[in-house]
């Protein structure tokens, strides 16, 4: 796990040696055990190196092939390295160190970006092939590790975060009011844009090559693969498909756990995290485990659940694991938002404070830590999501339907009032398009309930998991801690897009009636509910106590509805609703502020739009001061 980044510049001007070393120390974070640099001619690439397998100088990068044609820079990890060095070698392929990082050049030397769907794992990488001055860049299956690009001065630019381009002289951070306007519309970002203006999102599962000799060409990305949720021909029975599951999540764990330093785990009150520290524990020497907590002395309603220290107490018993805990308070996220800011480089999806607390926490004592995340979204754990859009005359009726539920912060009534000062530069986004730009080429046509979960379960893993990936890379690595998620190991994933919904959904078959005959009885459906992931559940009964693999989802979240009314309201007002405050510069503060105030005063939950305005104008303050 690194950081890495590089430029490539057009007019064939040499690269500066000390601008790129300016960019790669901003990732210092990310890679604390040292610091590689390449050049040849216009191109750089430079590496931050966090040291997990092979900790020796052997490891090192940017690393070059014997013949000096190929350099590689990468981040990220390959669990199937061994396999995949075995058949090098009998190939006749030689090695210096016992790194994946060498097997990976290797295989991209000899296969090109063919070589890319065999890797098991995550990963951002680049690699500079000095004989045809081709600059090939990927990033893995599903985007845990992110990539970033841009062209400033006449050189393209590539960085695992944005702020090594702020190193870069010919670069100048302004900000993307098309992706504003995204943003605040889904809390998220579907396209491949960011908050700073030019700067694009290299696309998960794609690899693109950059030629230093056509300087005019514009990068275009090529898909090596993309999810593919579908009703299997011939379903097998349950208990075979649950021998099967058992088989390959006990098979992911412990891919994940190929280390040379120590391992640790998230460990929450939930089935997913319990799951894995279930079959951990017993393989490693020792687990220490992590979890964050909160103050629930004025939380209120469903909020007091959010507080899941108990049971992952009971788990850390069960599993023997060294276990540590913190519990945060509202000021702690108060404090906290400068340094947010200049972790996650830009508002996504969540309330991602908790996670930069706990990864800090786990930072302290391991350098890998397990995480669940991806359980959820391929095994079809938000069935209060899906749901509200399985019964429809035709795709587009669903995706209206899926687009409304998707609204996560500004009604589209007050979407113009609120953007008022930029309007005339957005006017033309409609981001119903960029909703329905997700789907791609898929058939604009479904028939069945099924095919219109599956459509949803496609979605929310491009969208929904891809930027919670972004977020925990940011976050943990903010530490110099590498996150593994078993979840997304490519077996395993393979296995759940093939699983039926039927083993996914309890209720589908009741919903669809009451959506045909009683529509206005749906709403106890849109409640979170102990359905969902059910052939998950059972397989996770054998690993954790039945209260938790039994149990009503729960997300990863502060008792933020209430803080924002108490605790936290006075510094609510005084970021958001003062004279000073930056985010006016784009939005008008009379609409903002009515939408403020019917949370404060009780009239509506708005706490995920409050949290977005906060991360907006601590981005302003961070990167546009």
């Amino acid at each position: 796990m690194c950081g890495i980044c590089g430029m490539l510049d057009f007019r064939g001007a040499p690269v500066v040696p000390d601008v790129l070393r300016r960019m790669t120390d901003a990732l210092a974070h990310r890679g604390p055990d040292g610091r590689g640099v390449f050049i040849d001619g216009g191109v750089g690439l430079g590496h931050r190196r966090l040291a997990i397998l092979d900790l020796t100088p052997a490891g090192r990068q940017p690393m070059t092939t014997p013949d000096g044609r190929f350099t590689l820079v990468y981040n990220g990890e390959v669990y199937n390295y061994r396999d995949l060095r075995a058949g090098l070698e009998r190939q006749g392929a030689s090695f210096v160190s016992q790194s994946d990082t060498e097997v990976v050049l290797h295989l991209l030397s000899r296969e090109g970006p063919q070589a890319l769907s065999r890797l098991n794992g995550m990963f951002a990488l680049a690699l500079w092939d000095s004989r045809t001055r081709r600059l090939l860049l990927a990033r893995d299956r599903y985007g845990i590790k992110p990539l970033y690009w841009t062209m400033a001065g006449g050189a393209f630019l590539f960085a695992s975060e944005q702020k090594a381009m702020l190193r870069h002289p010919a670069f100048s951070p302004r900000l993307d009011t098309e992706c504003l306007l995204e943003y605040f519309t889904f809390q998220n970002m579907f396209t491949d844009r960011t908050f700073f203006d030019g700067v694009r999102l290299f696309p998960p599962g794609s690899y693109a090559v950059v030629d230093a000799r056509r300087p005019g060409a514009a990068l275009s990305p090529v898909t090596y693969w993309d999810y593919d949720f579908r009703e299997p021909d011939a379903p097998a029975d349950e208990g075979e498909y649950l021998e099967e599951l058992e088989r390959l999540f006990a098979q992911a764990v412990t891919r994940q756990l190929v280390s040379d330093v120590p391992v640790g785990g998230y460990l929450s009150g939930g089935m997913d995290s319990g799951a894995i520290t279930a079959v951990a524990s017993p393989r490693l020497r020792e687990m220490r485990t992590f979890t964050c907590g909160f103050d629930m002395h004025s939380a209120s309603g469903l909020e007091f659940g959010y507080d899941e220290r108990e049971l992952s107490e009971l788990m850390s018993y069960l599993f023997q694991t060294e276990h540590y805990e913190m519990v945060l308070k509202a000021g702690d996220m108060e404090r906290i938002m400068p340094r947010l800011a200049a972790a996650i480089e830009e508002p996504r999806v969540g309330q991602s404070y908790p996670n930069y607390y706990v990864a800090q926490l786990a930072g302290k004592f391991v350098k890998v830590v397990l995480s669940g995340t991806g359980g959820d979204e391929l095994f079809g754990g938000y069935p209060w999501r899906y749901y509200r859009a399985v019964v429809n005359h035709d795709f587009e009726a669903y995706v209206d339907k899926y687009y409304l539920f998707w609204q996560r912060l500004i009604p589209n009534r007050a979407i113009q009032s609120v953007f008022a000062p930029i309007w005339k530069d957005v006017s033309h986004v409609w981001t119903r398009d960029i909703f329905r730009d997700v789907f791609g080429r898929r058939p604009p046509r479904l028939l069945s309930p099924e095919e219109y979960v599956n459509s949803s379960l496609y979605f929310e893993a491009r969208t929904f998991l891809h930027g919670l990936l972004v977020v925990e890379d940011k976050l943990t690595m903010a530490h110099g801690l590498e996150m593994r998620v078993p979840f997304l190991d490519n077996d395993l994933v393979d296995f759940a897009m093939r699983l039926p919904v039927s083993m996914k959904l309890g209720n589908l078959g009741e919903v669809v009636r009451i959506n045909e005959n009683e529509p206005g009885k749906l709403r106890r459906f849109y409640a979170k509910t102990r359905d969902g992931k059910l052939l998950l559940r059972k397989m996770m009964a054998k690993l954790v106590p039945q209260e938790i693999a039994g149990g009503v989802k729960r997300g990863f979240s502060g008792p933020d509805e209430a803080w924002f009314k108490g605790e936290s309201l006075e510094y609510v007002r005084r970021t958001l609703l003062g004279r000073d405050a930056r985010i006016y510069d784009y939005m008008d503060p009379a609409a903002v502020r009515a939408l403020v105030e019917e949370h404060l005063d009780g009239r509506t939950n708005r706490r995920l739009f409050i949290w977005s305005l906060l991360s907006f104008e601590w981005w302003l303050r961070t990167y546009l001061p």
